[in-house]
């Protein structure tokens, strides 16, 4: 309780962006729920009907998107809840179970979500997707955990959840055919190495810049991460938390979850990307002749265990019925639909199987006061589940590692172990021997995984950074090497991480344009929002040589295209994906066309040289037959659209109509963004994907100077103030200054204060 006998204060400022101050961990969590529950509750909703297996109650066994999806989701989802997964976790004592501290503020915000529910009525909800509607109901703590749980499995069992509900045996000689909703879609999905699952949709930028690497001396540190703009699993949420002397800590954290998973403290600023390490596996069992559901071990024979879980559908009538269906499991993990056969079927073990470690990671990193603190707190949980750490402190000081769960391969066993996969089947490791099973660390936690002494690690006072590429250059001053190969599947760097080096590099050299060498705050959010574009950089001349040279090209369909007016769009272009750059759209369509055309080493004007990591490949060969067709084909398709070659990027990527800036990151743009001229709008929403919660701190000995922006805001419903208002500022370049002390807050003219008494 606070002084005054409440349970908890939202101070609201500017952009709808609540500040959670409470006496207690308890109170803390009910205003962090209520607060998001005025802002969200349709998100929440919506995810608590997956993660409870109801889909197909509320919804019908389709969905949307047809084919069975929410029936397969909701038998992998009963599953779980009939086995007790999440339960059987929250029963450990720390660390390997959460803290009292953790507990009480998810019991909070489950008690606080239902606070705003109660007060506001269900029929009388603000959103009109899920005002009245039956499925929004009050949510229990293991609710919440659940959706700990299901986040902590995004890069393992989760994104397989409709392959595992479809999983049944083959009839002899036939394989089962793989789901249409499969999140594995056989082999072309996989990460880590052909081995385990990939989360195609994950990706981030992160800078902690050190003393030497800044003007003033004083540490910083940029968070850029990617994610999905549609949908609750990965949209963030601005909140500060605050117990005064226990906690204050301001930053992001992911929809359902209670606390900040990004953000900075008065001593402390961190960012997570996403890690390129393994994180689970697939494995190939070797059936039992005439048994499909039995496979082989080391000689003997295993039964897979089968349970059946009774799914409530809704007919096309509305009416409910019930529908009695079938999971799988293997001592590896549960067993696929994909590539079933009476001789083989494939299971997922997925390293964080068993992990609610990570809420009391975060809850710990944001009490710490310097990176040693930091460190004990990720050596202590081991909970990280799929990201790389860069943090910085006020001591001028910068950390990198993956701190992540990284199932324990030996490289030898990686090599031995692994089975070659095909269009209908993944890449696994040898189910038939234990040879192939994961080991043991001494210092691990839990089985299975890597300790703290195997985790790519990197202190400087210059700087780390990460772009979704290993370990290996994360400075290239002192690369990272001689870790087991499950941290560092593809150690070449792709564009996007090129080009974050490059622009590190040029900021410290001061050839970048921004002014004298070494970063300052203004600096640092003018690169990140410079919206530069390393392919165009290394390869627009190329290609306007090219044109320039052959003013009319034959498409791919044998058709003849003048080019001459794209060829001067590319010519006067900035090479910028700013939101009013005239070219930008049409090069984005031509590298799209150019990168189907085949491998890029292959029209690379100067191929990957291993010698040369940071600036190979570059430019393209305008002599190629392929690119003249990637070039043509672009403009055929501009013209099919009715659309000028010179259209402004913004004018064809918006959300909800707001122009945007930024391309994706295969093209080399550091500001990733992916959306169509409809996202934002429509039933359901149109979606769209990249840069996201936006943080640029720098920690001063007087505390830290913060600027965000939350590119879709803070509310997902479309009828809120707080839908679009940052959007707008992420379209114009613009930034909010964040409001962390006592007096910034209570200064604020828009600020608005809710007291809640329990």
């Amino acid at each position: 309780m606070t002084e005054d006998g409440h349970t908890a204060q939202i101070r609201r400022t500017e952009y709808g962006i609540p500040h959670i101050l409470a006496g207690d961990f308890d109170g803390l969590g009910y205003g962090y729920g209520y607060a998001f529950a005025q802002d969200n509750v349709c998100e929440l909703a919506d995810q608590i009907v997956t993660l409870r297996g109801e889909r197909s109650r509320f919804f019908g066994p389709d969905g949307d998107s047809g084919e069975g999806v929410n029936l397969a989701s909701d038998t992998y989802y009963r599953g779980q809840l009939r086995t007790g997964t999440v339960q059987r976790l929250l029963d450990r004592k720390a660390p390997l179970g959460p803290t009292p501290e953790v507990r009480r503020m998810v019991e909070g915000y489950a008690a606080g979500y239902n606070r705003y529910l109660r007060d506001t009525g269900v029929d009388k909800l603000p959103d009109p997707r899920c005002k009245g509607k039956p499925w929004v109901r009050p949510v229990t703590a293991l609710d919440l955990w659940s959706i700990v749980y299901d986040l902590n499995g995004a890069t393992g069992a989760v994104p397989l959840a409709p392959d595992i509900g479809d999983a049944k045996p083959p009839t002899a000689g036939q394989a089962t055919a793989a789901s249409a909703t499969s999140g594995l879609k056989t082999a072309a999905s996989l990460g880590a190495g052909g081995q385990g699952p990939a989360a195609d949709d994950f990706g981030s930028n992160g800078w902690a810049l050190g003393k030497d690497a800044t003007r003033s001396g004083h540490a910083m540190v940029l968070a850029n991460p990617h994610l999905p703009w549609v949908g609750g699993n990965f949209r963030f949420y601005q909140v500060q938390l605050t117990i005064p002397g226990t906690l204050d800590v301001s930053g992001a954290g992911l929809y359902g979850t209670p606390l900040v998973l990004i953000g900075h403290n008065r001593d402390v600023a961190w960012t997570h990307t996403a890690s390129d390490a393994q994180h689970a596996s697939f494995y190939a069992l070797k059936l039992a002749p005439g048994d499909p559901t039995s496979y082989v071990v080391d000689g003997r024979t295993e039964k897979m265990q089968r349970r059946t879980v009774p799914i409530t559908v809704r007919d096309k009538n509305g009416s409910p019925a019930t529908v009695d269906r079938t999971l799988y499991t293997s001592r590896f993990g549960p067993v696929l639909s994909t590539g079933w056969t009476t001789k083989t079927a494939y299971a997922v073990r997925d390293a964080n199987a068993d992990n609610l470690r990570s809420m009391n990671e975060w809850l710990a990193m944001g009490k710490a006061h310097n990176l040693r603190q930091l460190r004990t707190a990720q050596d202590t949980y081991q909970g990280i589940p799929w990201t790389y750490t860069l943090a910085a402190d006020t001591s001028g000081s910068t950390y990198f590692t993956d701190s992540s769960v990284v199932l324990h391969l030996t490289d030898a066993q990686l090599k031995r172990c692994t089975l070659p996969g095909s269009e209908d089947a993944p890449t696994a490791l040898d189910g038939s021997t234990t040879a192939c099973d994961w080991g043991n660390d001494p210092d691990a936690l839990v089985p299975g995984i890597y300790g703290p002494s195997h985790q790519p690690k990197l202190s400087r006072t210059d700087y780390v950074a990460n772009s979704n590429n290993g370990p290996q250059y994360t400075n290239p001053e002192a690369p990272l090497t001689g870790f087991p190969g499950t941290y560092d599947i593809e150690p070449r760097l792709g564009q996007r991480p090129q080009l974050g080096l490059r622009m590190i590099a040029e900021r410290l050299d001061g050839t970048d344009g921004l002014g004298a060498p070494g970063f300052t705050q203004h600096t640092l959010r003018e690169s990140m929002t410079g919206n530069r574009v390393l392919s165009a950089e290394t390869g627009r001349d190329d290609l306007v040589d090219m044109c320039r040279a052959h003013p009319r090209l034959t498409a791919t369909d044998g058709k003849e295209i003048d080019v001459q007016q794209a060829c001067a769009t590319l010519a006067r272009w900035d090479t910028r994906a700013d939101t009013d750059s005239r070219g930008a759209a049409l090069w984005v369509t031509f590298f799209d066309h150019l990168q189907g055309a085949g491998p890029p080493d292959t029209w690379r004007r100067v191929p990957y040289d291993p010698a040369q990591p940071l600036t190979t490949p570059r430019g393209i060969k305008g002599d190629d037959v392929r690119v003249q067709h990637a070039l043509a084909d672009a403009v055929q398709d501009f013209a099919a659209r009715d659309v000028p070659v010179d259209v402004e990027l913004g004018a064809v990527q918006k959300w909800a109509g707001i122009p945007l800036p930024g391309c994706t990151g295969d093209k080399g743009c550091f500001n990733v963004v992916e959306a169509g001229p409809d996202a934002g709008t429509g039933t359901p929403t149109a979606g769209a994907f990249g840069s996201s919660f936006v943080m640029a701190v720098e920690l001063t000995a007087d505390g830290p100077r913060t600027h965000t922006v939350l590119t879709y805001g803070q509310s997902a419903n479309p009828a809120s103030p707080h839908y679009t208002d940052q959007t707008r500022l992420f379209s114009r370049k613009q930034w909010v200054t964040e409001r962390f002390t006592e007096a910034e807050i209570t200064g604020d003219p828009a600020l608005k204060v809710t007291t809640l008494h329990r």
